[in-house]
């Protein structure tokens, strides 16, 4: 048996409208519980085991939300701001009710993974810092990268307000005097630390772009800008290694 849930609040999380407007459909008669017309939302039900109708439709009840975005340039990594479009306009209107958020922050002019969700305790674990989850960018840097600069990441980079990273791994794909592409893999979150990093061996990011959290790698067929659901097995793959 499943946690019990308020009727009008297991209907309003379901989209079906304000806890005010439960309240109206029930009155009315709008609601049934397992064949049994129900008229107030004080009842609890079991939404993994009870068989609830609204307005002859049943409810599928669904607790989490799990999307994958591939942000784009431009939008910040946040609910609502006042000067800046967020990264939740991108998402459809049919999940508002679920109340989404961003898992962690990629900056405004980064681009890529980012996963959404309504799963706090997903979030919590996925960005704490004991739990060491890496990420993975690519990046293109204005300058040429060597054997030394792996070895500088691998040691771990001191920022330039004195914190020393965790080890990196850091992988160059390509470099010329005038610039290079990289993939580099970090285990923590400070802020803007790739930028950092690499200011602190005295080159700037021109480009990044988050293409892999723990497991899970950034789709080829996910354009910039779009978003869908998690598979089963993109899901397992976010969450290897972690005890939720």
């Amino acid at each position: 048996m499943g946690e019990k849930i308020r009727l009008d609040k297991l209907l309003s999380n379901m989209g079906k409208g304000s806890r005010s407007e439960m309240k109206d459909a029930l009155r009315f008669g709008g609601v049934k519980v397992n064949g049994v017309t129900v008229r107030t939302g004080k009842e609890k039900v079991d939404p993994e085991k009870d068989e609830i109708l609204y307005k002859g439709i049943q409810v599928v009840y669904v607790k989490h939300v799990y999307l994958i975005l591939n942000k784009p340039d431009g939008y910040i990594s946040a609910t609502e701001d006042k000067f800046h479009k967020t990264v939740l306009e991108l998402i459809s209107s049919d999940f508002d009710h679920y109340e989404l958020f961003p898992v962690g922050r990629l900056d405004i002019d980064t681009e890529g993974l980012l996963i959404i969700t309504n799963d706090g305790e997903l979030a919590h674990n996925l960005l704490a810092p004991k739990k060491h989850v890496p990420k993975t960018y690519r990046a293109i840097i204005n300058g040429p990268l060597g054997d030394l600069a792996i070895k500088q990441f691998e040691e771990g980079i001191s920022l330039d307000d004195g914190y020393k990273c965790k080890p990196a791994e850091l992988e160059i794909i390509s470099t010329s005097k005038s610039e290079s592409e990289v993939k580099l893999t970090i285990h923590e979150g400070k802020f803007h630390q790739v930028k950092r990093m690499f200011e602190a061996i005295d080159l700037k990011v021109t480009y990044l772009q988050r293409i892999k959290m723990n497991g899970l790698s950034l789709p080829d067929d996910l354009p910039v800008g779009e978003f869908r659901p998690l598979t089963e097995e993109e899901f397992v793959a976010l969450t290897q290694g972690i005890d939720l």
